[in-house]
C-alpha cells in the first residue's frame, strides 16, 4: 500500500520540487536592482542596524512612500538567513510559494483536486507571476496577502458558515493594507456576492453566514493595527514634526491623492488590457476562448464564477479609474482568473486551433532567444551597441549569448517533439526554462552592471579603505552597495541644497573625504580637472572627485535639472 501510495504521488511531488526549483533560481547570487529593490533593502538594513523597526528611513531621511511591513520581512529574513543576498528576495519567494498553495487549495475545494492542479500550473506559466516571484518587490507579498483574504472569502461564503476562515481574510486584507495600500480590495468581493444571492433567489445560505460577515471589520481593523497602532502611539508621544510630516505622507498622499490624482506613470484608460495581453502570456492567449465560456456559466449562475470573475473585473474597474496606472496594479486579478480559467482549460486544450496557438508561443519563444543569442554570440553591431548603452563589457558576448542558444535549441527541440499534441506540458516546460534561465544566468551575469555593485567597487578602490564618502544626487543602490559607511545631505532635497550641505562637510576634512555625484547634478565649484568618470551603472554617469577640488569660495549654482527617481508602486 505504502509502494502504490508514493508510486501515485511522485510525479506531483516531482513538480512541486521543479517549480522550487525555478522560482529559487539564482537566490544569493546577485544584489538588489533598481529601481524597487534597493530601497527596500536600505531601509530593512537601516533597521537592522539602529534596532528602530518602525519607522523606515532611506539614508538619512525618513522613506514615506510604502508602509514598513515589507521591510520588516526583508529585515527579518536577515536575521534567519544572514546575508542581504539571500535574505532579501526570500519574501517573495515565500509569498509565490503561499500564492501557489492557496490557488491550489480553492481549486480542489471549489471543484476538484485536478482542477486545483490546472491552476497551480495556469499560474505557474503566465509571465508575470514568476516576474514578480523574483523580484523583492512589494507585489508579491501583497498578492499572497490579497489571495489568503480571497481564500478565506470564498470558502466562507461558498463552501459554507466558517468563521476562523472569515477573521484569516479579515486580518489578511487589513494587514495588506499596511502592506501596501489596496490590499483591502478582496473585500470587494462581497459585491459580487451580493448580486449572485440576489439572482438566486431560491437558495438560502447556512444558518449565521450573512450575519458572520460582520467580523470581518474587526478584524481588518487588527490586521492594520499591526503597524497603525504602534505608529499612532508614536505620534501621541512625540511632537518631531518630522514624523507628523510622514504620517502625513503615507496616510494621505500616498493613498487617497496617488489614487484619485496621480503626478505619475499616468496612462490611458485602455492601458490594461495591453498589460493582460502581453505579461499574463501565455494565459491571454486563451481569453478569446475563455470568455464565452465564462460567460455561459455566469448565466447559470454558477456562484463560483459569479465571485471570482465578478470580483476580478472589480479589480479591473477601480484601477482603471485611476489615472496612474502601472502593470503590477492587477497583479491580484491573476490567480483569481487562474482559478476561474482552470475548470475548462482540459475541454479547452482538446481543440487543436488552442493547442497549436499554444505551442506558436513557445516556438516563438525559442527563435527569438535563437535569434538574439545569435546576435549577441557572433558580436554584432547590434549587440555591441546594446551592451555599450548599459556601460557593459563585451566579455559578456559569448556568456549570454551561448545560454540564450542553448535555451533556443531546447525550446525548439521539446516544441517539435512534443508538437501540439502536449502544449499544456510545454508551456510549463517552457516556464520552469525560462525562469531557471533568468535566476542562474542572466540576472547574475547582468547584475553588477545593474545594480551598481561594479561602479561602488570602483569607487572604493579609488579612494582606498580610510577615506569617508559622501553622495550627492544619490540612489539607493550607492548607498547599499558602498564598502563603508556614507554621508548623504537628503535623497529628495534639491540639489542645490544638497550642494550647500556637502561644500562645508568637504572643506573639513579635503584630504579625506570624497564626493560621489550624478554627472547631470555636478556643480561649477568643482575642480574639472580632479573629477574623475568612475563608471555607469543603469544609463547613469557618476563623477567622483576628492575634497581639495572643492572651491570652497565659490557660490554657483547648479545648472542641470533636478529630477527625481520614479518612486515604486
Amino acid at each position: 500500500m505504502t509502494e502504490s501510495f508514493f508510486l501515485r504521488r511522485w510525479p506531483r511531488v516531482l513538480v512541486c520540487l521543479a517549480l522550487l526549483l525555478a522560482l529559487a533560481a539564482g537566490i544569493g547570487l546577485r544584489q538588489p536592482s533598481p529601481p524597487d529593490e534597493p530601497r527596500f533593502v536600505l531601509a530593512a538594513r537601516a533597521m537592522v542596524a539602529s534596532g528602530q523597526w518602525l519607522l523606515p528611513h532611506r539614508g538619512s531621511e525618513l522613506y514615506a512612500e510604502k508602509p514598513p511591513v515589507f521591510m520588516w520581512l526583508q529585515a527579518a529574513s536577515h536575521q534567519l538567513f544572514g546575508g542581504w543576498s539571500i535574505a532579501f528576495l526570500v519574501p517573495s519567494l515565500l509569498a509565490a510559494l503561499l500564492t501557489l498553495w492557496l490557488t491550489w487549495d480553492l481549486g480542489r475545494r471549489l471543484w476538484n483536486r485536478r482542477v486545483g492542479w490546472w491552476a497551480l500550473l495556469a499560474l505557474f506559466s503566465c509571465l508575470q507571476f514568476g516576474l514578480m516571484a523574483k523580484r523583492a518587490q512589494i507585489d508579491m507579498v501583497l498578492v499572497a496577502m490579497t489571495t489568503l483574504s480571497l481564500w478565506g472569502l470564498l470558502r466562507h461564503l461558498l463552501e459554507g458558515r466558517n468563521r476562523p476562515a472569515l477573521w484569516l481574510a479579515g486580518f489578511a486584507a487589513g494587514l495588506g493594507t499596511v502592506t501596501k495600500g489596496v490590499g483591502f480590495l478582496p473585500l470587494l468581493v462581497l459585491l459580487p456576492f451580493a448580486a449572485w444571492r440576489w439572482r438566486v433567489r431560491g437558495a438560502r445560505l447556512p444558518a449565521g453566514t450573512a450575519r458572520d460577515l460582520w467580523w470581518l471589520l474587526p478584524a481588518f481593523l487588527l490586521g492594520t493595527a499591526v503597524w497603525l497602532a504602534p505608529l499612532g502611539v508614536a505620534l501621541l508621544h512625540s511632537a518631531d514634526p518630522a514624523l507628523h510630516a510622514y504620517a502625513r505622507e503615507l496616510l494621505f498622499k500616498q493613498t487617497g491623492t496617488r489614487y484619485a490624482n496621480a503626478w505619475h506613470h499616468v496612462k490611458p484608460a485602455w492601458y490594461y488590457l495591453q498589460v493582460m495581453a502581453t505579461l499574463w502570456l501565455p494565459g491571454s492567449l486563451l481569453l478569446p476562448a475563455l470568455v464565452p465560456a465564462w460567460w455561459r456559466r455566469l448565466k447559470r449562475l454558477d456562484g463560483r464564477w459569479w465571485l471570482l470573475l465578478g470580483w476580478a473585473l472589480l479589480v479591473l474597474v477601480f484601477f482603471s479609474a485611476s489615472p496612474g496606472k502601472r502593470e503590477v496594479y492587477i497583479f491580484p486579478m491573476l490567480p483569481a482568473l487562474c482559478l476561474a480559467a482552470a475548470p475548462l482549460l482540459p475541454g479547452l486544450l482538446r481543440r487543436a486551433g488552442l493547442r497549436w496557438l499554444l505551442w506558436a508561443y513557445v516556438a516563438v519563444l525559442g527563435v527569438a532567444a535563437l535569434y538574439v543569442g545569435t546576435q549577441l554570440w557572433s558580436a554584432s553591431e547590434w549587440a555591441h551597441v546594446q551592451l555599450a548603452r548599459r556601460a557593459m563589457p563585451d566579455t559578456l558576448l559569448p556568456v549570454l549569448g551561448g545560454w540564450l542558444i542553448a535555451f533556443g535549441v531546447v525550446l525548439l527541440a521539446l516544441a517539435l517533439w512534443w508538437r501540439q499534441r502536449r502544449a499544456g506540458v510545454l508551456v510549463v516546460a517552457a516556464a520552469f526554462l525560462l525562469w531557471n534561465l533568468y535566476g542562474w544566468v542572466l540576472m547574475p551575469t547582468l547584475d553588477p552592471y545593474s545594480s551598481a555593485s561594479a561602479v561602488m567597487q570602483r569607487v572604493g578602490l579609488r579612494i582606498g579603505p580610510e577615506a569617508e564618502l559622501g553622495v550627492v544626487a544619490w540612489r539607493e543602490q550607492n548607498l547599499l552597495q558602498a564598502d563603508r559607511p556614507v554621508t548623504d545631505f537628503g535623497f529628495k532635497t534639491p540639489w542645490d541644497q544638497q550642494w550647500q550641505a556637502a561644500g562645508p562637510w568637504l572643506s573639513q576634512a579635503p584630504r579625506q573625504r570624497w564626493l560621489l555625484v550624478l554627472d547631470e547634478a555636478i556643480s561649477p565649484c568643482v575642480d574639472p580637472a580632479a573629477v574623475i568618470e568612475i563608471g555607469s551603472a543603469n544609463r547613469n554617469r557618476w563623477l567622483l572627485f576628492p575634497g581639495t577640488a572643492w572651491q570652497a569660495d565659490c557660490h554657483a549654482a547648479v545648472t542641470a535639472t533636478d529630477t527625481a527617481q520614479d518612486e515604486e508602486d
